[in-house]
């Protein structure tokens, strides 16, 4: 997690002094982010919200400015970014980027019912839609999700770590890499990647808005779906796995068949994202396994577990459960 800084009041007058947005009347900083310091600014014009990058280069900031502005010109929900004084839509201070958003009203829910859930798989769908080949200015400047991205990061992971462990795991990692069946044909284009409940806002029990394009990255366009499916037993979690035995029954596809069916009533898969779309979510596995490199023993690990049982389990079958009658 990156060091937050705190903001003076004198910096965000300061800051707003590059915009047409007012005079600075109250700030509070906002908890929920993990990475990047946000906080919800109230002016003499209006009610905002600033977030200054911690941990994203300019460049990387600059792909999620062209991004939001692509997806606010095709309506779709999610905060718009409020341009400066001379016309743009992302600062410098203090060394850092910083951008300052529309605030939106709403509730962030851990616990959304069924029709909110089937709300957001709507919205990831059209997200889809609108990004489907989008690629915007300073993409080379995002970590794009792919094998080859996965594969260095895991070395880096390995070179960071330094034990014997982790050269072992690594030789696990690309084994698993190395039979993922990816086409160069598969759709591609701007996923989200992190659908946490504090990145998801509702308001009256209706879906407002989308909010933190932090992680998002050109790369399969199945892999957020990918990410809201979940082929196993809600008990079987990352800290609940080693209660179970290797041998132990853990799949059940009903809730991911749900998943993939509601997501097609917005965006129809081609044969080839259905086909694949069991490598894509290995691959999502995979990522996770490198944000938690150090965690777990080589030999059984959480994310381990999760491709070995979809190995057993196998492509077919998997689409099988997804996609059949």
């Amino acid at each position: 997690m990156a060091a937050k800084t705190m903001l003076s009041e004198h910096d965000l007058r300061a800051i707003l002094a590059n915009y047409h947005l007012g005079e600075l009347v109250s700030f509070k900083p906002l908890t929920l982010g993990t990475v990047q310091t946000n906080c919800r600014i109230t002016t003499t014009k209006g009610v905002f919200v600033f977030r200054y990058y911690e941990s994203r280069s300019i460049g990387s900031v600059l792909f999620e400015s062209n991004l939001i502005r692509h997806l606010k010109r095709k309506n779709y929900p999610c905060p718009g970014l409020l341009k400066n004084r001379g016309g743009g839509y992302v600062g410098i201070f203090n060394e850092k980027p910083y951008a300052i958003f529309e605030f939106v009203e709403g509730q962030h829910l851990e616990r959304p019912t069924e029709i909110q859930q089937k709300q957001l798989i709507q919205k990831v769908a059209e997200l889809q839609i609108i990004t489907k080949g989008y690629k915007p200015r300073k993409t080379e400047y995002r970590w794009n999700y792919s094998v080859d991205l996965a594969r260095e990061l895991a070395h880096e992971a390995v070179s960071r770590i330094g034990s014997v462990n982790a050269e072992e795991k690594l030789k696990w990692f690309e084994d698993e890499l190395a039979i993922l069946q990816l086409p160069r044909t598969l759709p591609k284009g701007v996923c989200h990647c992190d659908f946490h409940f504090s990145n998801i806002l509702f308001k009256n029990g209706e879906f407002q808005a989308l909010l933190d394009f932090d992680d998002a990255n050109y790369t399969f366009l199945t892999y957020d779906l990918a990410t809201l499916i979940n082929p196993f037993i809600p008990s079987f979690e990352w800290n609940t796995w080693h209660q179970f035995k290797p041998d132990d029954n853990v799949i059940d596809l009903y809730s991911a068949h749900s998943v993939a069916s509601e997501y097609a009533h917005y965006r129809a898969l081609s044969n080839s994202e259905k086909r694949h779309l069991f490598d894509v979510y290995k691959l999502s596995i995979l990522f996770d396994c490198i944000w938690y490199f150090e965690r777990g023993d080589v030999r059984d690990f959480y994310e381990r577990r999760k491709i070995g049982h979809l190995n057993r389990l196998g492509r077919d079958a998997f689409y099988d459960g997804l996609f059949g009658e």
